[in-house]
């Protein structure tokens, strides 16, 4: 037997059911309803613009309620529909109209006096256009305005959070979400109030078009006498008008209440409730007033009195509560202060970010990505490249405006303190001459923060025209993030804390546990191991092999727990990493030797220290001839386009890289030892002191 049951289930769609209501209500523009129909559709218009008004009030958020700019177009568009459905019916039927809830409106308003009638309606349209609407909208162009304004800088403190390890990326997801959808509503109710202001101004116009038409059929069609027609059309036209205008006057005012609330945790009433009683002095004072004027000849002494006694004693109730609150609270404090002396904690003014990027005013907009600013994305990178290139877990960088710095500059701080720092111009590119332009540009001369090259600044529109003459082209945020990165690997060493270097260990302890296991605590400890890694990259060694360093530890940490001592051995085990950086593809490595006499003065000079371990004491004279010596070698290799690679005997490695460190910072020192089997070197230069 064939099913001929009819199926609902499109009623259980809530996207279905609004289109058709949405059609519905456009189709009430052209279709004629019946009277029933027309009443019925009055009392759900009055009911959702009720409902609306009452959402408003007891919504926490402003942005809660994000439905309410597409409710309002809605409504309009409803309200409207039903305006057009009742005048077409009025100006039909004319007395022999029977729509019960316009006829009742009518009545009620006009009741003997179709003047005072005509006079209340045009009040309430004038209260609710002049002043609840046009506030409304006004309201709502300022909040989206300032909205938008305070975008980037939310933004900028939100990435910041991030950042610093403030918030987890939950939180700031949460955040940012917030924060888009705070915008967006601000912004769409800029648009939306105008729905509201242009239904009022037609609903003017209707009302006006049923009394004028109204009145002229009555007494041209109909036949009807004048007061007869008058009588018909004023009732129905004001009765239409206030359906129609009472619904608008709620919306409009929960318009106007939605977008002038602050964004609090409480409701509308529990917000009124709490700061209007929160001075009680003000209550006692207003009552006070109130009963003074009691005593006016001719004023409503009995109103006043109760009035004015109810705000006194309400006052008076609350000022009570507060005392009593205070003396709970100091006696809360002494108890607290008997049972703890210990002075206040001063740890949280000292703490520092251990890296920072402090931007001038004019250097926000690299930060804020709705700006078109990349530097957040550029800062993530970075850390994640570091991790990959130096194995380095690279703290959280805080990026804050200082009001201090000059509009257009930068600074760079690790712990509190600058290490570098350059002045940009936003709209504005950098062009360096890598030795292949073909043709000169024009442009504003500057030394390039990273590597103080020289460079220039042009104009965004000549970047194509630069790139094609062989100019190497980069905007401001990339400026940053390689400044960034270059100081990064300066201070790799400095950078890797105690809690960084536990973060390594608990990080290959669940894949590695007998490594770990093996070596910390039992054999060496954190300490220890954290003065091996800076070792390593501080001479631009990366520790992503932790494994291989950590084996190797372990295996040499039965005969000694000095840390240099350690760093070599360390050094020897990741030899092929080392030189894979510096060796040709032909698996050669270009080097420059160091003369033995050097080797030898430098080796006689050696001596322990506890501290500091092996350093070199040379007596001026000599000190300055070895570095003059190594000095020229290296400028040699800079100016062929060699990287300046020493290499020397393993005794001496160490001491010879601490020795030239400080006056060329980019050099590098191997021994024989750290160079792989698969490696042939080519001593292209070599450091000699009777060469100097």
């Amino acid at each position: 037997m064939a099913d001929n049951s009819i199926n609902l289930d499109w009623l259980k769609n809530k996207e279905t059911l609004l289109a058709v209501g949405i059609i519905a209500v456009v189709g009430m523009l052209v279709i004629p309803l019946p009277t029933f129909m027309l009443d019925f559709l009055l009392a759900v218009s009055i009911m959702i613009s009720m409902l609306v008004l009452m959402i408003t009030m007891f919504v926490p958020k402003s942005y809660d309620f994000s439905i309410f700019p597409a409710l309002l177009l809605v409504t309009t568009v409803f309200r409207l529909a039903l305006n057009v459905s009742s005048t077409r019916l009025i100006l039909m039927q004319g007395s022999a109209f029977d729509g019960k809830i316009i006829k009742t409106f009518g009545q009620f308003v006009v009741g003997g006096n179709y003047i005072i009638g005509f006079l209340i309606f045009i009040i309430l349209v004038a209260v609710q256009f002049i002043v609840i609407t046009k506030g409304a909208t006004r309201t709502a162009e300022v909040a989206a305005r300032f909205a938008l304004d305070a975008l980037p800088g939310k933004q900028m403190t939100i990435d910041a959070d991030f950042q610093s390890g403030t918030i987890t990326e939950e939180e700031k997801n949460h955040r940012q979400a917030e924060l888009r959808r705070e915008t967006d509503f601000y912004g769409q109710m800029d648009g939306a109030s105008k729905f509201v202001q242009g239904d009022v101004k037609v609903g003017i116009l209707i009302t006006i078009v049923n009394l004028i038409a109204g009145f002229i059929i009555g007494i041209a069609v109909r036949g009807e006498t004048f007061e007869v027609a008058l009588k018909t059309y004023s009732l129905l036209s004001i009765g239409d008008g206030l359906v129609s205008q009472i619904p608008s006057l709620l919306t409009s005012t929960a318009s106007g209440i939605i977008v002038t609330r602050a964004v609090s945790k409480n409701t509308l009433p529990e917000e009124f409730s709490r700061q209007l009683t929160a001075q009680p002095r003000a209550l006692m004072i207003s009552g006070g007033a109130l009963l003074v004027s009691a005593v006016i000849p001719g004023f409503p002494k009995i109103s006043l009195i109760l009035l004015g006694g109810s705000l006194v004693g309400m006052g008076y109730v609350l000022m009570q509560r507060e005392e009593q609150k205070a003396e709970t609270a100091k006696s809360a404090e002494k108890k607290s202060a008997a049972k703890d002396s210990k002075p206040e904690s001063v740890m949280p003014y000292i703490n520092v970010d251990a890296l920072e990027v402090e931007i001038g005013y004019s250097l926000i907009t690299l930060a804020d990505p709705s700006k078109g600013g990349t530097l957040l994305d550029r800062i993530t990178n970075i850390r994640r490249m570091s991790a990959i290139n130096m194995g380095l877990i690279v703290p959280p960088i805080r990026i804050r405006d200082n009001m201090d710095l000059a509009q257009n500059e930068y600074s760079i701080l690790i712990k509190g303190v600058e290490v570098g720092s350059g002045k940009l111009e936003v709209d504005r590119l950098m062009a360096m001459d890598a030795g292949e332009v073909i043709e000169k540009i024009e442009g504003t001369e500057f030394v390039e923060p990273s590597f103080g090259l020289k460079a220039i600044w042009i104009d965004a529109a000549l970047r194509e025209r630069a790139e094609r003459n062989g100019y190497i082209v980069v905007d401001c945020s990339t400026i940053v993030s390689t400044h960034l990165t270059e100081i990064i690997k300066r201070h790799a060493a400095e950078l890797l804390g105690r809690q960084e270097v536990q973060q390594l260990i608990d990080s290959i302890k669940s894949e590695y546990p007998a490594i770990v296991d093996d070596l910390v605590g039992k054999k060496l400890s954190v300490g220890v191991i954290q003065k091996v890694l800076q070792g390593l990259l501080r001479e631009k060694v990366s520790i992503r092999n932790v494994v291989t360093i950590f084996e190797t530890l372990s295996n040499y940490s039965d005969y000694t727990h000095d840390p240099f001592r350690l760093i070599e051995y360390v050094r020897v085990a990741l030899a092929r990493q080392i030189c894979k950086e510096f060796a040709t593809p032909d698996k050669r490595m270009n080097v420059i030797t160091v003369d033995p006499d050097i080797e030898s003065i430098v080796m006689s000079s050696i001596r322990e220290d506890e501290i500091e371990g092996r350093v070199v004491g040379l007596d001026p004279d000599t000190y300055q001839s070895v570095m003059t010596a190594l000095i020229e070698a290296y400028n040699t290799a800079k100016t062929s386009g060699f990287a300046p690679v020493f290499i020397v005997s393993p005794n001496i490695r160490s001491v010879l890289f601490n020795l030239i460190e400080r006056e060329v910072p980019d050099a590098t020192v191997l021994s024989y030892n750290e160079i792989a089997p698969n490696i042939s070197l080519n001593a292209f230069t070599s450091a000699m002191i009777n060469a100097a």
